[in-house]
C-alpha cells in the first residue's frame, strides 16, 4: 500500500543538506563545546519551526546513523511539543508514515538505535491519539505489529517494540482516565504478546537476540500481566536459567516478577517459591560451587546473587516458617555463601552487601512466626550451623537460655563471626594499595554491616556479645601485643554497632570488655585505628556506665579517653568520648570533679578544635553539683578564658587577624562550658512540685548572685559588645558568638551560673545587625524576643513583662531600619533569600508575643514593613515567600482578633492590605511558585476569615481587572468560580481546593497529571 506524505511540509535539498551538515558538525568528536552548543541550539531553533515536520522523513533518508536518528528524534520532539498545530486529519496517516519509517529501517538494516527511538515516537503519537470517545486508535498495538510482520520484520524487531511501547505508556503524564484507557489497549493485547514472547523464548529457531528480546519485553509487561497469566509463563523462565546463555535474561525477569508483579505480595508460593527452590537446590548450588572453586564471580553468579535477594524479600514470611526444611535451609545456605565471599568488599567482591537485607527481614519475620516446641527445627539447624564452617560444636551450647525464637539462633551466631571478619581492615601493607574511593566504600560497608549486627542482637541477645568476647579473649592470647590488631578492632565495631539495642542493664559481658583485661590490655600509643575504634565503643555505651555497676569501669574508659586526648590523631573521638561520657556520667562523676582539674591543667596540650568539647565535658561534671559548690569550679575554668578574650581584644589593632582568632576559640570555650553547665532534664521534671522547684531555683539564684559569678558575666556580657563592634561582619565570628549566645542564654527553667539575660543580648544583637545585616543576627534577635515573652516555671499563662515590651520596642524600629534599607535596592531581596527568611522569621516572632508593639512604632514604620512583605510575595525563592506568608498570617491572627488590637488591625488591614490580596492572587495563579500555594491558600483564607468585608470588595476587583491581575489562561467564568468558591467558603480544605483548581486553569495544566500533581504536592 501506498503511504501517503504529502500532507507533510515540503523542504527544498538545500534546506535538508544544511540541516544535516549541522546535526554532523554538532556531534563531532573532540568539538569545541561552545561551538557545539551554539550549534544543537540551532538545531533547537529547526525543530521548532512548522516546517520540522518536512525534516523527518529526509533525515531518516540520510546515509549517517547520527542524521537518522535525529529524523527519529524530531518526529517524537514535534508530537509532544507541537501537536495542537499538526493538522488533526491526518493524525493516522502520520502514524503509518512513521510505521512505513520502521519497516524501512528494518529492512534497509540501518541502525537500531533510530529503529528504537521511532518506536517511541509512535507510542507517543498513541499516547496522543487513543484517549477519547470515541478513540482514535484503538487498535494502534495490532496495527503497528501487523505493518512490521508483513513486512518482514524479525521477532526480536516486534518484541523491541512491544517493550518499548509498555515503558513509555507506564511512565506518561496523563490524567487517570486517560492513562486507564491507553493501558486497557496493553492489557487488551496481552494474549497476542504473550504468545510472542512464548515463541521466542521456546522455538528452536529463536536467535539470542529474539530471547534476549523476549525477556526484556516481558520485564516491561510484566505490571500488566495477571498473576493467572504470568503461572504458564514461570516454568519456561526456571527451565532457561538451566542455559547459561539464558540464564541472566531469565534471571532478570524472574526478579521483576518477585518485586513487581501481582506475585510481589509474597503470594504465589506454589507458582514460583518453591519451583525455584527446588532449581537452586542443585542448579543454584552447582553456579556457586563453581564460584568457589574458581574464585571468580562472573556474571552469572552476579546475577544468581540477585534472584537469591529477590525471592528472600518476597518469600521471607515463608522461608521463617519453614526454617527446618532442606530447601529453605538449602537457600539459606547459598545466600550465606554470598554474604561470607572471602576478601573485601569493593575490591574483591561487590555481592556480600547485596544480601545484608536478608538478614534483616528474616529477623522481622521470625518475630511473627510462633515455633511451639519444634525441637526439629532447633536439631536441624543446629546441624546446618555446624556445616557451614565445618565446626562439630556449636557455639551456641551457651548456658544462657537461648533468645526467642531460638529456632533461628545457630544461623545468626554463624553470621554475626562471619560480619566480623568481613569488616577487617586490611593489614597496612594491603591497605596502602587501595584508593580512597575504595576505602570509603569499605567504610560505608562497615555502617550497614553493623546495622544488621543490630537485627542478629535481637534473635541472639546476649549469646551476641558473649560471642564476641570470647573471640576477643582468644585473640588476646594469640595477641604479641605489637601488631594485627585488625580482628580486635572489628569485634569493637561489631559490639560498637549493637549499642542501641543492647539493654540498659547489668551486663557480664560488657563488664568483662570495658575491664583492665580487655580494655585495658589495648595500645596506649600508636595503632590509631583499634584505638578510635575503642573510643567511638566507649562513647557509644556511655549511657550504659549509669547502671549500678562498679566504678571502675566508668574510671578506666575515662582513663583510657583522657590519654588519646593530646594525640593530634585521636583528640577528636577522644574529646567526644569525653563529651558523652561526662554528660551521661555526671552525678558519678561529681564525686571526681577535683581529678579534672587534672584535665583542665592539661588544656594547653590539646589542639585549640577540641578544647571546647573538654570544658563542655568538665562542665557537665560540674553541673551534677549543688549550685553553691559550682562556683568555685566554674571560676576556675571560665576566668583563664575570660582573660584570654580579653588579651585577643586588646591586640585587635597590632594583630586583628590573630586576635580574631583567639577571639572566636575562645568564644568556643566558652560555648562548651555553657553547653555543659546546661541541665541533662529539665527541672520541670527533676523536682515532683512547686516547692521543690521553687527552693531550687532560690538554691541558683543566690549562687548567680555570688560577686565572683556577677563578675564573670559582666566581663562575657562586656567581651561580646567589643567583639560585635570590632568583627560583627566576620561570618566566623559571628557564627561563634551566635554559638556562645544560643548556649548561654536559657529560659527560667534551664537557667545556669552563667546564663545571660536576653535584654541586653538583644541589644547587642541589634547593634550587630546595624553594622552588617546578616541572618544570623536575625535569628539570634528570633530567639531572644522569644526568651524575652518565656513561659512561667509554676503557671500556664504567659504575659510578658512591661521592662519586655520596652525592651523589644527599642530594638524593633532599629531593626526595621537596618533591614528594610538593606533590602530596599533593586535585586537585593532576590541576592539575599537567607536575610529575607530571617527577617520575616523574626518579625512573626515579634506578631506572635508582641503583636501590639507594631502600632507603637514611627509613622511609616508599619507602611515600610508591610510593602516589603508585599515585594516578598512577589519573590520566586520559595523560602522567602513562605516566611512572608507566615508573618501576615500572624500578624492578622494576632491583631484582628485580639479585644484590645482589633480596631487598629481593622484599620492596618484596610489601609495596606489590598496589595497583600493582590500577591496572593497574583502568585496562586502562577505568579509564585508552585510549591508555595499551599502557604498562599493560608493567607488568603486567614484574610476572607478575619477581614471579609474587605476581601468580598477587593477580590472580585483585582481579579477581572486588565492592569491589577496578571495574564493567565482563566477566563471570566473561571474567575467568578473562584471568587465565589473562596468568599462563601468558610472551609480551609474547600479554600485550598478552589485555589489548586484555579491555578491549574490560570497555568492551563487543567487535564495534566503533572499539574495536578504539582499544585497537590
Amino acid at each position: 500500500m501506498m503511504i501517503q506524505t504529502q500532507f507533510l511540509p515540503s523542504l527544498s535539498q538545500a534546506d535538508i543538506e544544511q540541516a544535516a551538515f549541522l546535526i554532523q558538525s554538532a556531534y563531532i568528536p573532540g568539538q569545541n563545546v561552545e561551538e557545539s552548543r551554539r550549534m544543537q541550539q540551532q538545531l533547537f531553533e529547526i525543530q521548532k519551526r512548522p516546517e520540522a515536520w518536512g525534516l523527518i522523513l529526509p533525515l531518516l533518508d540520510h546515509s549517517d546513523p547520527n542524521v537518522q536518528f535525529f529524523g527519529a528524534h524530531t518526529a517524537q520532539v514535534k508530537i509532544v511539543r507541537d501537536w495542537d498545530s499538526f493538522p488533526q486529519d491526518h493524525a493516522l496517516q502520520l502514524a503509518l508514515v512513521l510505521i512505513g519509517a520502521c519497516s524501512n529501517i528494518i529492512s534497509t538494516g540501518k541502525s537500531k538505535v533510530t529503529l528504537r527511538k521511532l518506536y517511541v515516537a509512535i507510542t507517543t503519537l498513541a499516547l496522543k491519539l487513543v484517549p477519547g470517545r470515541p478513540s482514535r486508535w484503538p487498535d494502534w498495538i495490532l496495527s503497528v505489529i501487523t505493518s512490521l510482520s508483513g513486512s518482514g520484520a524479525r521477532p526480536e524487531h516486534i518484541l523491541e517494540f512491544l517493550e518499548i511501547a509498555a515503558e513509555e505508556v507506564s511512565s506518561s503524564d496523563l490524567l487517570s482516565a486517560n492513562k486507564a484507557q491507553i493501558q486497557q489497549t496493553l492489557t487488551d493485547s496481552i494474549p497476542m504478546v504473550s504468545e510472542a514472547i512464548r515463541t521466542a523464548l521456546l522455538d528452536q529457531n529463536s536467535s539470542e537476540n529474539d530471547r534476549n528480546a523476549a525477556f526484556k519485553c516481558l520485564e516491561a509487561w510484566i505490571a500488566y500481566f495477571t498473576a493467572n497469566e504470568l503461572t504458564s509463563l514461570i516454568p519456561i523462565l526456571i527451565q532457561l536459567l538451566s542455559n547459561e546463555q539464558t540464564f541472566i535474561g531469565a534471571s532478570d525477569v524472574l526478579q521483576e516478577i518477585l518485586v513487581s508483579s501481582p506475585f510481589a505480595d509474597g503470594s504465589g508460593v506454589k507458582t514460583i517459591t518453591e519451583p525455584l527452590f527446588i532449581y537452586l537446590e542443585n542448579g543454584g548450588a552447582a553456579i556457586v560451587q563453581q564460584m568457589i572453586n574458581s574464585g571468580d564471580i562472573n556474571e552469572i553468579a552476579h546475577s544468581l546473587c540477585k534472584l537469591l535477594v529477590a525471592l528472600s524479600e518476597h518469600s521471607i514470611d515463608h522461608i521463617a516458617s519453614h526454617l527446618s526444611t532442606p530447601r529453605v535451609q538449602s537457600f539459606i545456605r547459598l545466600l550465606f555463601t554470598y554474604t561470607a565471599l572471602p576478601g573485601y568488599y569493593g575490591i574483591d567482591e561487590e555481592e556480600s552487601e547485596m544480601t545484608l537485607s536478608f538478614w534483616y527481614l528474616l529477623q522481622e519475620a521470625l518475630w511473627n512466626v510462633d515455633y511451639g516446641d519444634d525441637d526439629a527445627a532447633e536439631s536441624a539447624l543446629t546441624d546446618w550451623a555446624e556445616s557451614v564452617q565445618g565446626k562439630q560444636d556449636s557455639r551456641q551450647a551457651s548456658e544462657e537460655p537461648k533468645s526467642n525464637p531460638g529456632v533461628a539462633t545457630p544461623i545468626y551466631a554463624e553470621l554475626v563471626q562471619v560480619l566480623k571478619r568481613k569488616v577487617s581492615w586490611p593489614g597496612r601493607a594491603e591497605l596502602a594499595t587501595w584508593t580512597k574511593d575504595q576505602a570509603d566504600k569499605f567504610q560505608v560497608y562497615r555502617r550497614d554491616v553493623g546495622d544488621t549486627l543490630i537485627n542478629a542482637y535481637y534473635i541472639l541477645r546476649a549469646d551476641m556479645l558473649k560471642i564476641y568476647l570470647e573471640d576477643l579473649e582468644t585473640s588476646y592470647n594469640h595477641h604479641n601485643g605489637e601488631e594485627k590488631w585488625e580482628n580486635i578492632e572489628a569485634i569493637l565495631h561489631c559490639v560498637m554497632s549493637v549499642q542501641e539495642a543492647v539493654e540498659l542493664q547489668k551486663n557480664v559481658y560488657l563488664e568483662r570488655i570495658f575491664s583492665p583485661e580487655i580494655l585495658g590490655r589495648l595500645p596506649h600509643s600508636g595503632h590509631d585505628r583499634v584505638r578510635r575504634t575503642a573510643l567511638g565503643l566507649i562513647g557509644a555505651y556511655s549511657t550504659w556506665f549509669t547502671v549500678p555497676v562498679d566504678n571502675k569501669f566508668l574510671l578506666g574508659a575515662l582513663g583510657f579517653v583522657a590519654e588519646a586526648l593530646d594525640e593530634p590523631a585521636l583528640c577528636l573521638p577522644a574529646a567526644n568520648a569525653l563529651r558523652e561520657l561526662c554528660d551521661a556520667n555526671r552525678t558519678k562523676l561529681a564525686e571526681h570533679v577535683a581529678e579534672f582539674g587534672q584535665l583542665h591543667a592539661r588544656l594547653a596540650s590539646i589542639p585549640d578544635s577540641e578544647k571546647a568539647k573538654i570544658v563542655q565535658s568538665i562542665a557537665s561534671v560540674i553541673q551534677a553539683l549543688p549550685p553553691e559548690q559550682e562556683i568555685e569550679p566554674v571560676d576556675a575554668i571560665v576566668s583563664p578564658v575570660v582573660a584570654k578574650l580579653a588579651e585577643a581584644l586588646s591586640s585587635a589593632s597590632q594583630l586583628p587577624e590573630d586576635a580574631c582568632t583567639l577571639a572566636i576559640q575562645q568564644l568556643q570555650t566558652l560555648t562548651g562550658c555553657a553547653k555543659g553547665l546546661t541541665r541533662s532534664s529539665d527541672i520541670l521534671f527533676a523536682y515532683d512540685d512547686d516547692d521543690q522547684i521553687l527552693a531550687e531555683t532560690e538554691k541558683l539564684r543566690r549562687a548567680r548572685d555570688d560577686p565572683r559569678i556577677v563578675r564573670l558575666r559582666e566581663a562575657i556580657m562586656q567581651e561580646m559588645q567589643s567583639i560585635v563592634v570590632l568583627w560583627s561582619a566576620d561570618a566566623t565570628t559571628a557564627d561563634a558568638l551566635n554559638g556562645l549566645i544560643v548556649a548561654i542564654t536559657a529560659l527560667p527553667a534551664d537557667m545556669t551560673l552563667l546564663s545571660l539575660p536576653p535584654a541586653p543580648l538583644l541589644q547587642i544583637v541589634v547593634g550587630a545587625l546595624q553594622r552588617h545585616p546578616n541572618a544570623v543576627w536575625l535569628s539570634l534577635a528570633s530567639m531572644l524576643i522569644h526568651q524575652l515573652d518565656p513561659p512561667p516555671l509554676t503557671s500556664l499563662l504567659s504575659v510578658p513583662s512591661e521592662e519586655a515590651k520596652a525592651t523589644v520596642l527599642g530594638s524593633l524600629p532599629l531593626i526595621l531600619d537596618a533591614c528594610l534599607r538593606f533590602l530596599q535596592p533593586d535585586g537585593a531581596m532576590e541576592s539575599n533569600p537567607d536575610i529575607v527568611q530571617a527577617f520575616f522569621g523574626c518579625m512573626e516572632m515579634v506578631a506572635q508575643h508582641f503583636a501590639g508593639l507594631f502600632f507603637q512604632l514611627p509613622p511609616g514604620a508599619i507602611e515600610a514593613l508591610l510593602q516589603c512583605s508585599v515585594r516578598a510575595l512577589g519573590l520566586q525563592e520559595r523560602y522567602s515567600l513562605v516566611s512572608a506568608c507566615k508573618f501576615l498570617v500572624f500578624l492578622v491572627n494576632r491583631t484582628v482578633t485580639v479585644d484590645s488590637l482589633e480596631e487598629q488591625g481593622r484599620v492596618m488591614v484596610r489601609v495596606h492590605f489590598r496589595p497583600v490580596i493582590r500577591s496572593v492572587l497574583c502568585g496562586v495563579a502562577g505568579g509564585a511558585p508552585t510549591s508555595t500555594t499551599q502557604n498562599l491558600v493560608d493567607l488568603l483564607m486567614a484574610l476572607v476569615t478575619r477581614c471579609p468585608e474587605e476581601c468580598k470588595q477587593w477580590i472580585p476587583q483585582i481579579l477581572f481587572s486588565d492592569t491589577e491581575f496578571i495574564p493567565t489562561k482563566a477566563g471570566q467564568a473561571d474567575k467568578e468560580k473562584f471568587a465565589k468558591a473562596v468568599l462563601a467558603s468558610r472551609s480551609t480544605k474547600r479554600t485550598r481546593e478552589a485555589a489548586q483548581q484555579f491555578a491549574l486553569v490560570a497555568k492551563g495544566l487543567e487535564g495534566s497529571s503533572f499539574g495536578y500533581a504539582s499544585v497537590t504536592m
